[in-house]
């Protein structure tokens, strides 16, 4: 049986294959929808763990975490810079880095922080230092510049019509490790150059009483990290609690007047809940596309039989039982129904790939692609539909008598 059905196929290997690559691409668009999903919520929720507790000025919550967490371009309100004084003093946080953004280079966001935030981001560099002085940066693992190479920050993007600083110009220090997050493509300087470059006014207490304002970036001026006066307003505030106790503690401390304190975790969760609806008319789309091939290939093995009568005719009158005719044309139709939905798989799975991996070109997100085991359950039911729409032609054909296929 194995030998004619081989032969069968081989014979008619032009409507074989088309019965494949409808089924393939079919199952290929469905699988792709779900990998796709699954690796952009696995990808944002592992960029959203490295962060603890976002504090910024009132407004959306979820424009704070993906603007502080996923570094996305937009303008957001500024809160009192006494807040970071507040926070460095507060026994509960390990430590407070702000973070100020507005700059670019070479389409690189810079993003002005802390010696803190730079050392704890990735657990470390992979070549050099960390900046100490206004004039040095520290880039991302997926920044494509060398170290020692100069950054000339421009306000905005190119795309935009952004103007280039030519107040300070930063020499890269330091390359951190990769965290699989946005930040591995940014340009980390300090927070310092930045207030500086933009005319911000941060206020020194000098030993007389008297306030110092700094107007100008000078590259060799040492940093001053220590928070304990006021500081420009500010974007956000990336903060690190002590205990799970002490960042709800402080979250409930900074939800009120000018700031909002958020989870990142807790705010992605609730963005899945609202997007969860796009994804649920994805899916209905692929499966609308997969009942329109089923149909069709319904349709195309319900000619084919038509056309197979002679031969079926001829089987059974060489003392083919029913039985015999049935087996022939169920696996004949559900191996190429099985080898379409295999490769469809594989087609989905090249197809996610590749478009997480535009993604974290782009973003710099890590987009995890990968079978789970409910996708099991997928080919599961796949090839439990293949195996009702292969019983459709072997049953006209076990319905037919060899006097009847003959005189066809």
């Amino acid at each position: 049986m194995i030998r004619f059905i081989l032969s069968d196929l081989r014979r008619l290997w032009a409507g074989s294959l088309v019965v494949v690559l409808l089924v393939a691409l079919a199952t290929a668009l469905g699988v792709s929808v779900v990998l796709q999903e699954r690796a952009l919520r696995l990808g944002s929720a592992r960029a959203a763990d490295k962060f603890d507790l976002v504090i910024g000025a009132g407004g959306s919550e979820t424009q704070l975490v993906l603007s502080s967490v996923f570094l996305q371009p937009s303008p957001l309100p500024l809160m009192p810079g006494e807040v970071l004084g507040k926070l460095a003093a507060d026994p509960r946080v390990d430590w407070a880095a702000p973070i100020g953004f507005g700059d670019s280079f070479s389409g690189y966001p810079i993003i002005g922080t802390t010696t803190m935030l730079a050392q704890n981001l990735s657990g470390g560099l992979a070549e050099g230092k960390i900046f100490a002085h206004e004039g040095e940066a520290v880039i991302g693992a997926a920044v494509r510049l060398p170290l020692g190479g100069e950054i000339k920050p421009m306000h905005g993007s190119l795309e935009e019509g952004g103007e280039t600083h030519t107040q300070l110009v930063y020499h890269i220090a330091g390359r951190l490790r990769p965290t699989g997050t946005a930040w591995d493509r940014a340009i980390l300087v300090p927070i310092q150059a930045v207030w500086h470059i933009h005319g911000m006014e941060a206020e020194e207490h000098a030993e007389d009483g008297e306030h110092e304002h700094h107007g100008k970036a000078d590259p060799d001026a040492a940093l001053d990290e220590t928070w304990t006066v006021g500081a420009p307003g500010l974007p956000a505030i990336l903060v690190k609690p002590k205990t799970i106790a002490d960042a709800y503690k402080l979250r409930q401390d900074y939800r009120s007047g000018n700031t909002v304190a958020v989870f990142p975790g807790e705010v992605l969760t609730n963005l899945y809940a609202t997007l969860g609806d796009a994804k649920q008319i994805l899916v209905a789309v692929a499966s609308g596309a997969q009942a329109l091939v089923a149909a069709s290939l319904v349709l195309v093995t319900v000619i084919h039989i038509g056309q197979r009568r002679r031969q079926i005719g001829a089987l059974r009158a060489f003392g083919a039982p029913r039985g015999a005719i049935f087996g022939i044309v169920w696996l004949e139709f559900f191996f190429l129904v099985a080898v379409g939905i295999a490769l469809g798989f594989a087609l989905g799975y090249a197809a996610a790939l590749i478009l997480s991996g535009m993604f974290s070109q782009t973003s710099g997100v890590a987009m995890p692609v990968g079978f789970a085991r409910e996708d099991a359950g997928l080919a599961a039911v796949l090839l439990a539909v293949a195996t009702i729409l292969a019983a459709l032609p072997a049953v006209l054909a076990y319905r037919q008598s060899p006097a009847q296929a003959l005189r066809a």
